[in-house]
């Protein structure tokens, strides 16, 4: 009898695995959903918004501008959602930020602050921090005081030094057509603000915004995936006197508002944080930028992505998250 029972245990048994095989498939396959939060953290009296989806570490994300939004990262950077708690914030000021009634506030070290308040309201423990542009200026300047909260430290198509950064800018103009260049110089000498009707008195002249942004930065903001919705007069739907405050009131090729006191390369040393640096071979904050942040951060990984402008999560969008996913996992 022992012998009949074992076999038909083993049948029966049998059975049921094939049975249950299907079942453990179709949960297997069920796809992964990724709730989407948000709200707004009170930075000592300054309500900053922010938005959070995805599993795993924390990586906080600054935007550039001064003054854009967390906007332009979507959908790009969505697929580090699927190894990491994404944090992207908006600015003091920018976005859905609570704004000032008085522009001197919008300094790095106070957004230095908010990020900070931000990393401590939702309880984040140490943290990745990325920033893009102006926010990779933000991010370093975090990491000089803040280090110790730190895991990682991803600095994107950034800059260290608003000289060299304007220097940048000379070239550029340099390269232009002779036609451009003058439109531009131009347009600067005569005033850039109060121009126009009263609603177009706080912003660039659209004649500004066009030459400088589309035809000016455009070859510098996209080179492999030129985006076709890309609009210039659109792209000036940011907090202007934030803008003016940092970047200064004299045009697209000069800073000199508060970020003129950006000069980290004789402390970049101090960075002992695992640092990967990024930008385009076409990029607007020039590869030359990149590579002395490299020489002095001791043990920073350098990448300069092929055929990519500013925007390079745009331009190489796959090589991009690759980049800064397999940076984190180390």
């Amino acid at each position: 009898m022992r012998p009949l029972l074992k076999s038909i245990f083993k049948t029966v048994f049998s059975l049921l695995i094939l049975l249950l095989l299907p079942l453990t498939a179709a949960r297997s396959q069920t796809p992964t959903v990724y709730p989407l939060q948000d709200g707004f953290v009170d930075a000592h009296g300054l309500l900053i918004y922010y938005q959070t989806l995805g599993q795993g570490a924390p990586l906080l994300i600054v935007h550039g501008g001064p003054g854009a939004s967390h906007d332009y990262f979507l959908p790009y950077l969505l697929p580090l959602a699927r190894h990491h708690k994404l944090i992207f914030i908006d600015e003091r000021g920018s976005g859905k930020s609570e704004k000032l009634d008085d522009p001197a506030g919008y300094t790095v070290e106070n957004m230095v602050a908010d990020t900070e308040a931000v990393r401590q309201g939702l309880n984040l423990g140490r943290i990745s921090l990325l920033g893009h542009s102006y926010g990779g200026v933000l991010a370093q300047a975090y990491a000089l005081k803040y280090q110790a909260n730190l895991t990682h430290l991803v600095l994107c198509s950034t800059f260290h030094s608003t000289a060299k950064m304007n220097e940048v800018f000379r070239r550029i103009l340099a390269e232009m057509t002779p036609e451009l260049r003058d439109r531009i110089l131009s347009l600067e000498k005569a005033g850039l603000f109060g121009k126009g009707k009263d609603y177009e008195k706080s912003r660039y002249p659209n004649d500004y915004m066009i030459a400088a942004w589309a035809e000016g930065y455009f070859p510098y903001l996209y080179r492999r995936r030129p985006d076709p919705n890309y609009d210039p007069i659109a792209n000036g739907n940011m907090s202007w006197d934030l803008y003016r405050e940092m970047w200064g009131s004299h045009g697209e090729f000069v800073i000199d508002g508060n970020l003129k006191s950006v000069e980290y390369a004789g402390r970049l040393n101090t960075i002992k944080v695992p640092t990967l640096i990024t930008a385009g071979d076409h990029d607007e904050c020039a590869q030359v930028l990149s590579e002395e942040m490299h020489s002095l951060i001791a043990g920073s990984k350098l990448v300069i992505f092929p055929q990519s402008g500013h925007m390079n999560f745009v331009d190489q969008p796959a090589l991009f998250i690759k980049t800064v996913d397999d940076f984190l996992a180390q």
